[in-house]
């Protein structure tokens, strides 16, 4: 669906972006995580053909992103971090003005504008002014307008940026019941929420993808095998003995704070040499008789992942980021 490769954005001698290269594939939820000024708002632009790439190859569908920005445009929905809403106008106005930019006659607009509701679940509000609508039903007016001409590609900018925890519940279960109609390519800085709805994840660090993998995969590869078990132990034989006997490839075992209330409930942080033994593991507790209650990686491990991975964004990054505010779209 999406062919990037070797793309550059500058902006005078400082880059925002590139050089990037990366694939997405027809139906994927993809997620593009990094930090403030790590250029996502601009590779969305671009793909958007909202800016044009100082150098480098971007097809969409088939289409090149410079050579027929229109017939790409046709082919993509796309909600920028502040979604592009006229306050003054109902939800329903808006939209069919909205389908009809998009090249929709007045009759397609009058069908699809109620399926574009109907999938953000704005039928209720249909003519209530955008202006008295709260942020997050905002947000999923200006989804509406990305999907009403059924765009192969959805395009979202930071779409859970300002919702409160009800609100990003709602907006995951609205993005993955949009999985399988569209391509979906959005970004976020919150890896939590990424992991959540993405299929797969490209992480981007001063313009250029740093890693990419679904989040065990990218988790693997940073964690340095070692993995967090809660287990409720006998009384007179501990998870971490149990370990120390039947298992080789168990480098070190540390006792943590139990993360639960309980008699017996242990939390011990487990740290593999080069071979995942993390299934054998599991099996020789259980073989002993001690109950497994959770074993993986606390939020806080995950959320160091991505700053592993992300690391600091630089400041001719952030400068760039601010300097294509003022720039004329392509």
């Amino acid at each position: 669906m999406i062919e990037i490769n070797e793309l550059c954005k500058f902006y005078g001698d400082r880059k925002a972006v590139g050089p990037l290269s990366c694939s997405i594939a027809d139906g994927e939820i993809v997620g593009l995580l990094g930090l403030n000024g790590a250029g996502k708002t601009t590779t969305l632009r671009i793909l958007a053909c909202d800016l044009l790439p100082t150098s480098g190859t971007v097809i969409v569908d088939g289409i090149d992103v410079v050579e027929r920005p229109h017939e790409v445009r046709a082919r993509i929905g796309y909600l920028p971090d502040t979604p592009p809403l006229y306050p003054e106008m109902t939800v329903r106005g808006y939209l069919l003005f909205t389908a009809q930019l998009r090249g929709l006659s007045r009759s397609q607009a009058e069908k699809q504008v109620p399926e574009a509701m109907a999938s953000t679940q704005l039928t209720e509000v249909a003519d209530d002014q955008i202006a008295s609508l709260s942020h997050g039903f905002k947000q999923r007016v200006g989804i509406a307008q990305a999907i009403v001409h059924r765009p192969r590609l959805l395009v979202l900018d930071e779409p859970i940026t300002g919702l409160d925890p009800v609100q990003i519940v709602e907006m995951r279960a609205l993005l993955l019941g949009l999985k399988g109609k569209h391509t979906i390519l959005l970004s976020s800085h919150i890896l939590s929420e990424i992991s959540e709805t993405c299929d797969r994840i490209l992480v981007i660090k001063n313009g250029e993808i740093a890693a990419s993998g679904t989040e065990a995969e990218l988790t693997a590869k940073l964690m340095r095998g070692h993995v967090e078990i809660t287990v409720r132990e006998h009384a007179d034989r501990g998870a971490a003995q149990v370990m120390a006997a039947t298992l080789h490839g168990v480098r070190e075992v540390e006792v943590l704070p139990p993360t639960e209330a309980g008699e017996g409930v242990t939390t011990l942080r487990v740290f593999f040499t080069e071979r995942d033994v993390r299934e054998e593991l599991c099996k020789a507790l259980v073989g002993a008789g001690i109950g497994i209650l959770q074993i993986g990686l606390r939020e806080r491990e995950l959320e160091s992942v991505f700053l592993n991975l992300a690391g600091p964004a630089k400041a001719t990054s952030e400068a760039a980021d601010e300097i294509e505010e003022e720039e004329e779209p392509a």
